[in-house]
């Protein structure tokens, strides 16, 4: 019976997986997985999937199959006109939500996407340590006491000095026969991950802008912790001057006034000099703006700065262009006029909506660096 209810229960997990993935873009474009984040897990509504049930109609209704009625007339719904009628007493049907882990979710958007696996760089390396029990000692503290080797201690004590009753098989342990596990301390290499988000929020960046990056930002963040053990994600937000704020603060603030990029650009790329070293981490910046900035002369402060302090210390930097009706987006260009031939790990990304939001992922994230 165990092993029916197993099966079953796997068997709907793979409906709902087939489900999620036939509907994903649907659900990365509206948002859904987002609102309803828990810790390790989201709750996703799929009102696509109907569990089997029986229907039944009012009693003395009549119709075919009631008493009323000729072999041939129609199964199909009744006269009455849509919307005409009294209100119903009975339950609506609902939509079916189901529980997801994070996990399973990053390897639905890696399928779909074609995403390569990550290898992190060979140098960037964060070494753990770890304990690991290796052997049996006789001394040790009473929370580590092996008890099947202390009794089979005892046990062979009593045998060998014949105070071993068979009728009466009480085996009491003495000190000489306790046994304690030892343990020793191993170096346990772990790759580590930061992502650093930046976002303009001049007064050209809206609230559909603005949303946008939020639904980016929640899927390159699951797809980058289920390739690393431990990561952590800083925000920086910038109009013409730059800050780091929290999660919540990054995605509300609203500004107003001019936008100079290379303002967060110093801020990041001190943040990573200060605090994630190239040997230790493995860094990906990404910012999102609309494509204005304040003149030619910050752009290329901007471009200085990408080139001799951020590119040689990260693993990729990427630049998504959210389309605004109020952003000139030349920014995008001059990045691609001076990193265009490159081939390094400078990566940009066009926006123009959410429909684009899944595309711009795989452009992103689809060589697995």
């Amino acid at each position: 019976m165990s092993l029916r209810i197993d099966q079953d229960h796997r068997r709907f997990r793979d409906i709902v997986r087939g489900k999620i993935k036939q509907n994903l873009r649907k659900y990365i474009t509206q948002g859904e997985m987002i609102g309803k984040k828990g810790k390790d897990a989201v709750s996703i509504p799929l009102p696509q999937i109907d569990i089997p049930h029986f229907r039944y109609g009012g009693k003395q209704a009549g119709g075919v199959g009631q008493g009323d009625g000729d072999v041939g007339d129609s199964l199909g719904p009744g006269q009455e006109q849509p919307g005409q009628g009294q209100a119903g007493d009975k339950a609506g049907e609902h939509v079916l939500e189901v529980d997801i882990t994070m996990e399973e979710l990053a390897q639905i958007l890696g399928e779909e996407l074609q995403l390569p696996r990550i290898e992190p760089k060979g140098v960037e390396k964060i070494v753990a340590k770890k304990d690991r029990y290796t052997g049996i000692r006789q001394a040790g503290p009473e929370s580590l006491r092996h008890f099947r080797r202390t009794f089979k201690q005892a046990l062979k004590r009593q045998i060998a000095s014949g105070t071993y009753d068979a009728k009466n098989p009480l085996i009491v342990p003495v000190r000489e026969d306790k046994r304690y596990r030892s343990w020793k301390t191993e170096p346990l290499p772990q790759s580590n991950a930061v992502i650093v988000y930046m976002m303009d929020v001049s007064g050209s960046m809206g609230d559909e802008q603005k949303e946008i990056v939020r639904i980016e930002s929640f899927w390159i963040d699951t797809w980058l912790r289920s390739q690393y053990k431990g990561i952590e994600s800083r925000y920086i937000i910038h109009d013409a001057t730059a800050k780091e704020v929290d999660r919540d603060t990054f995605f509300r603030t609203r500004e107003s006034g001019g936008t100079m990029i290379s303002s967060a650009y110093k801020l990041c790329a001190k943040m990573i000099t200060e605090e994630y070293p190239k040997a230790q981490w493995n860094v990906y910046p990404f910012h999102f703006s609309d494509g204005d900035n304040w003149s030619v002369d910050d752009t290329v402060n901007c471009i200085d700065l990408l080139k001799s302090e951020i590119l040689p210390s990260v693993n990729l930097f990427c630049y998504g262009q959210v389309e605004s009706p109020y952003g000139s987006g030349q920014f995008i260009k001059d990045l691609e006029e001076h990193f265009d031939d490159d081939g390094g790990n400078l990566l940009t990304s066009e926006i123009k909506g959410k429909e684009a939001i899944m595309d711009s992922i795989k452009e992103f994230l689809g060589k697995g660096k």
